[in-house]
């Protein structure tokens, strides 16, 4: 009965669910807005210190910011319930396009009605970024930390390594300052569950083990533990978002089955098309919710050849194994670092990682931008500049829902 009374917050994360395009970093902007800006579920505070935090860890960033808002709102139940309410339209969707690339072809994928959604995502981005400005960069070495952060990430923006190094080097960087956060701060001993660490690690030993002996062993039903332990395994020690998981899905589905070696022990692994592939990677950029559901897509292709119901639990492996230890994750380590934010030590670093966040912000507005066609004097260009100038104004300036801006955008990309 107490969930009864988080209906109005869930029903706004089904909103989200199906309006926020463009990735973790558009997310941000979305987030601001709904749950900030037009209920405020969070401070602003708090959704700059999540998606901080979540930077930290491995995972589906935006899933883990979305998980902590109900986590805080309403212990484990509601985080549950918040983490399966937002990862399931996109899964859905992703699982269906799974069939239509086997039935239909991936050549046959029209998607000239998304045109406009990219323009539209580094308008969300860029609200987001301004927004997050004004809250977290506000003296000299903060400025600094940002614009080095934008630099930098900008350069090697899919190094997976880049989000975590750049974080801790923040965090270090403002604590050589002890002008601006108290020196004193007593902290009480506290006992942690350890439960879903363990669990965590329980379930990769368990994964690998079973994976290896199905593929050594040659199961019948192989290619779903090796699915199982592949998505899983990228679900937690992905770091940097979709940008990353992606090549690594190259990787794994696509060259690695065509290399000699493999081809030489004559194993039947997993393989995808690189064109089915890229077209699921394009194609999750267009529809709303969270990147890492292109994992439910792969899945549903790993298994097409065994029949539709198998590739139905393709889909379901895919989607459960890469946001299990997301979810896992972020539930164990978030006590954690509410018990270590109250070390000065921590609670200074909270500036500069905050500082990082902002120049990821901006380093991703400006690298989308790079593959937009803005600087020549074509109609189309001029459109996807109104599109980003106008979604950062209507944000800005005015309290139309976002799904409304969506919509939009998706009707101009008809049009035209």
């Amino acid at each position: 009965m107490k969930l009864l009374r988080h209906i109005p917050f869930l029903k706004s994360v089904f909103m989200h669910s199906i309006t926020a395009f463009g990735g973790p970093q558009g997310h941000m902007g979305m987030m601001l807005k709904t749950f900030v800006d037009k209920t405020p579920y969070v401070t602003k505070e708090e959704l700059m210190e999540y998606i901080s935090f979540c930077q930290l860890l491995p995972g589906a960033s935006s899933t883990q910011t979305l998980t902590l808002i109900g986590y805080k709102r309403g212990g484990v139940p509601l985080a549950v319930i918040t983490l399966i309410i937002w990862i399931l339209p996109a899964s859905v969707l992703m699982g269906l396009l799974s069939f239509a690339v086997t039935k239909i072809g991936n050549e046959n994928l029209h998607t000239s009605i998304f045109q406009f959604v990219q323009p539209m995502a580094i308008g969300f981005l860029a609200y987001a970024a301004f927004k997050a400005f004004k809250i977290s960069v506000n003296n000299l070495i903060t400025q600094i930390i940002m614009l080095a952060s934008m630099i930098i990430i900008f350069l090697l923006f899919k190094s997976p390594w880049v989000f975590p190094a750049l974080i801790v080097a923040g965090g270090i960087a403002t604590n050589f300052s002890s002008r601006r956060i108290p020196e004193k701060t007593v902290v009480k001993p506290r006992h942690f569950r350890w439960t879903n660490i363990w669990l965590w690690g329980l379930i990769f030993l368990i994964a690998g083990v079973l994976s290896e002996t199905a593929r050594n062993k040659n199961w019948q039903n192989r290619k779903a533990y090796n699915l199982f332990e592949m998505n899983y395994r990228f679900g937690s020690f992905v770091f940097g978002g979709g940008d990353v998981l992606i090549p690594l899905m190259l990787d794994q589905y696509v060259a690695r089955p065509n290399s000699p070696r493999i081809q030489a022990r004559e194993q039947a692994v997993i393989k995808i098309e690189k064109e089915a592939l890229l077209t699921g990677a394009g194609i999750v950029r267009a529809i709303p919710g969270p990147v890492f559901s292109i994992a439910s897509y792969t899945g549903g292709l790993a298994l097409k050849d065994e029949g539709t119901e198998k590739q139905i639990i393709g889909c379901i492996i895919g989607t459960v194994a890469i946001f299990l230890p997301s979810a896992l994750l972020v539930l164990f380590f978030f006590p954690v670092w509410q018990y270590l934010k109250k070390y000065v030590v921590v609670y200074r670093a909270l500036e500069g990682i905050n500082a990082v966040v902002v120049g990821i912000m901006w380093a991703a507005t400006l690298y989308l931008l790079k593959d937009v066609s803005v600087a020549s004097f074509t109609m189309h260009s001029m459109l996807n500049i109104a599109v980003i100038a106008g979604t950062f104004l209507l944000l800005q300036l005015t309290k139309i829902p976002a799904p409304f801006i969506v919509l939009f955008c998706l009707g101009l990309g008809w049009v035209f």
